[in-house]
């Protein structure tokens, strides 16, 4: 989650004058591709190819080529599914890309936008309001940024990601709908001496601690999604500090150890000595296999009234802005990500389709309550300065798991992230 500044900057200001070539073809309501008017008043701008940048897990990649086949078949365009690890995307596009090397789509998790638009690799998207409507808000809002005062959807939404509560039914036989029980199953079913807890977390994230503090009213910038004030932190006000107190209260003598980490915890609760952990759809299947039939999911229990606000991650397509074909390379993304070929992607990857028939028709128990817990999720934001919050905000939860009084440990955490922002650059 690194800034990553080049000359490819200078390149965005140009693209905010770049008309496209061709219009884009109209799309069936059903598969979002073309109708067969319009492709044929359009047939001589279809291209012969388009490329796309796949994760390179191995079921994701095996969905994604055959979706791609489905494509071909219809469109008559052969597609390139090239197989690249979402991390090292971004830099091989900034190489690839001017040498006309790169590819017509890759795939970003969303948290990435303001990073991706920085450096000019990515085109904003023209987009109807039929074509948008099959997606969830909350994953058009993760995928909109603002940049030099104009907003723009820069991803089509192909996988949503949040977190809630895993429980073992052996020990936790109903899920914990409020806090306060999560809180009593650590008090009730722990002995540490014998290495079992009623719950457990690591205590240095933020990610998996933020419904704490937001549920009370902290927040980590001002503004609105996409359009954060980043001058504006808050993750020391009243309610952060109240939501850090509430925090503290689950580590201590007797509770969960301040020193726990993330390899603790899996391990512990997947031998069956942890009634509940916090943790995302991407454990499911180890969860599973050690688990069987005691594994259950359940939302963020309800903190000061409220569901647990989790901070939620979309996965999108995003059309480069090295393409030559980008109408097409937009059609194709519109292709993979309608209702049919995002449940095939979930039956053959397991990951949750942000396309809002395609959630609903999910019938597995835990992926259901995943759906139902991103009605209450919050976009994490998009914007490059988000990478100067993680480090000073683990530090500080760590530093709440000691013991530390929460105001000032907060504070300072706040101060530090004002500090980085500015020695990055960025406001």
């Amino acid at each position: 989650m690194r800034i990553r500044f080049s000359l490819l900057s200078l390149v965005m200001l140009l693209s905010l004058f770049v008309l496209f070539a061709a219009c884009a073809p109209d799309r069936d309501d059903d598969a979002g591709g073309t109708s067969e008017e319009d492709a044929d008043n359009g047939e001589e701008d279809k291209p012969e190819e388009l490329t796309i940048w796949a994760n390179d897990q191995e079921e994701q990649l095996a969905a994604i080529q055959q979706i791609a086949a489905d494509y071909e078949e219809r469109e008559g365009i052969t597609v390139n599914v090239e197989a690249k690890s979402m991390l090292d995307q971004l830099q091989e596009l900034s190489l690839a890309g001017p040498e006309g090397q790169g590819p017509d789509l890759f795939f970003q998790p969303h948290d990435q936008i303001g990073n991706i638009v920085a450096q000019g690799l990515a085109d904003p998207l023209n987009l109807t309001d039929e074509e948008l409507s099959p997606y969830a808000d909350a994953a058009i809002e993760a995928v909109t940024y603002n940049f030099e005062d104009e907003t723009d959807i820069y991803g089509i939404p192909a996988v949503f990601e949040t977190y809630g509560i895993f429980y073992n039914t052996d020990i936790v036989p109903e899920a914990p709908e409020t806090i306060d029980d999560l809180k009593g199953l650590l008090e009730d079913h722990t002995n540490a001496s014998e290495d079992q807890y009623g719950f457990l977390m690591k205590p240095n994230d933020l990610y998996f601690a933020y419904p704490f503090l937001s549920n009370f009213g902290g927040y980590i910038f001002g503004g609105d999604i996409g359009e954060y004030d980043t001058s504006d932190i808050g993750l020391n006000n009243d309610g952060a500090v109240e939501g850090g107190e509430l925090f503290q209260s689950f580590f201590g003598e007797g509770l969960i150890p301040p020193a726990t980490t993330v390899d603790v915890v899996d391990g512990l609760f997947t031998e069956g000595k942890v009634g509940a952990v916090i943790n995302g759809p991407w454990s499911i299947a180890g969860y599973k296999e050690a688990l069987g039939d005691s594994l259950e999911f359940a939302p963020f229990p309800e903190i000061n009234g409220e569901p647990g606000s989790t901070l939620v991650g979309v996965k999108s397509w995003m059309v480069s802005y090295y393409s030559e074909n980008k109408e097409w390379a937009q059609d194709l993304a519109l292709f993979m990500t309608n209702e049919d070929n995002l449940a095939y992607y979930f039956e053959e990857a397991g990951e949750l389709p942000p396309n809002t028939l395609a959630l609903e028709g999910i019938e597995d128990p835990i992926y259901a309550a995943f759906a139902e817990q991103i009605e209450f999720g919050v976009p994490m934001p998009s914007t490059p300065q988000m990478a100067q919050v993680w480090e000073p905000m683990n530090n500080a939860l760590q530093f709440l798991a000691e013991g530390e009084e929460p105001q000032s440990v907060l504070d300072e955490a706040a101060e530090q992230v004002q500090i980085n922002i500015e020695a990055s650059g960025g406001q």
